[in-house]
């Protein structure tokens, strides 16, 4: 398990907790939860391997070390004593952050702060000393189950309205796609480029967007963001997923910002790249290899004739008699009979078989 001082030295690195602080509303009273703490909780939650609840962050602080609780503010002296963090002062903090950095109008994508607050602390958490040794990126994006469902009829309001259905491929025997009510979820990892030495595979770049978005169109504006704060692209390596979309979508935007795509091309546009008019009233022609032209028997440079065949000695034995079948050999006469003078093969091999009497 990650130490807690790890964590709290990636959210300092980053100064996004400071920042965040800036846009919640000041109260009465202080709150007793940062969003330092909280941030350090859910880094907590997540590295534990506990599902993404609020509950599990309000537990994972509360099972610190009392020196931990303290200095975190997670246990401070009210008035009647010790008071610890509760559950619901844990959910009023987050749902102030989730106002502060949310969009006016939900639409299924991270709002621009959001998405800067989760740029800075992933760029926070690759060491600095591996910061310069790769530029390429591996770029995916996989399926991410919502925790809540729509109701199967009537209304669709739910606990996660941002969240909408969506395909992936499953691991069954069938070849359809399986239905999930969920997010996609795209990152782009560090790999070591071309010639180059061996790189610790650091994701350098994340989003969430709902499945009503394309997770391709989502995500080419966040690496084209890339270089604007300092950080050169170099290889994107991708599947066919992304080499299927529209040039605008992909392509253009990544080379325009100075990467270049190292892509799988998909199986509809082995000939024909995206991004190239469809020729009209042509069909797509498959390449072929060319043709060898055939060489006379007698060319200089034709091989040598094969030898001719050796004329097969004959033995003693009798010919074998021809098969019985009348897909072997058609029948002696014109009319259909089912009859025949040669015996069946079973009774030849019987009796030669058979021993002396």
């Amino acid at each position: 398990m990650i130490p807690l001082a790890a964590f709290e030295e990636v959210i300092d690195t980053s100064g996004v907790a400071a920042r965040i602080e800036v846009l919640l509303p000041a109260g009465v009273r202080p709150r007793q939860l940062r969003v330092r703490t909280l941030l350090a909780g859910m880094c907590l939650a997540q590295a534990d391997h506990r599902p993404a609840h609020l509950t599990r962050v309000h537990q994972a602080l509360t099972a610190l070390p009392e020196d931990d609780q303290r200095r975190l503010g997670v246990l401070a002296d009210w008035k009647h004593g010790p008071h610890q963090l509760t559950y619901r002062q844990t959910e009023r903090t987050f749902g102030l952050v989730s106002d502060a950095l949310g969009n006016d109008e939900p639409d299924g994508l991270p709002s621009p702060a959001l998405q800067a607050i989760c740029d800075d602390l992933l760029e926070a958490s690759v060491p600095a000393e591996s910061k310069e040794t790769s530029r390429s990126l591996a770029v995916d994006w996989a399926d991410l189950d919502s925790f809540s469902r729509p109701p199967p009829r009537g209304t669709s309001d739910c606990a996660d309205p941002e969240a909408s259905w969506g395909h992936r491929k499953n691991n069954l025997l069938r070849s359809q796609d399986e239905l999930f009510y969920g997010w996609y979820l795209s990152a782009g990892v560090m790999v070591r480029e071309e010639n180059g030495p061996t790189v610790p595979e650091f994701a350098r770049r994340a989003t969430v967007s709902s499945c009503r978005h394309d997770p391709v169109r989502a995500f080419a504006p966040v690496l084209t963001a890339m270089p604007a704060a300092g950080i050169g692209l170099g290889d994107i390596l991708d599947d066919s997923g992304y080499a299927h979309r529209d040039a605008d979508a992909w392509a253009i935007p990544l080379r325009a910002a100075g990467a270049a795509l190292v892509q799988d091309l998909h199986p509809h546009d082995l000939f024909r790249p995206q991004g190239h008019p469809p020729r009209r009233h042509h069909r797509q022609r498959q390449p072929t290899a060319r043709r060898r032209r055939g060489r006379c028997w007698n060319s200089p440079r034709s091989p040598a004739p094969p030898p001719a065949s050796k004329q097969q000695t004959t033995t003693a034995r009798p010919p074998r008699p021809p098969a019985t079948s009348s897909d072997v050999s058609q029948p002696t006469t014109k009319t259909a009979t089912t009859a025949c003078s040669a015996p069946p093969p079973w009774a030849r091999s019987a009796a030669r078989s058979a021993p002396p009497r």
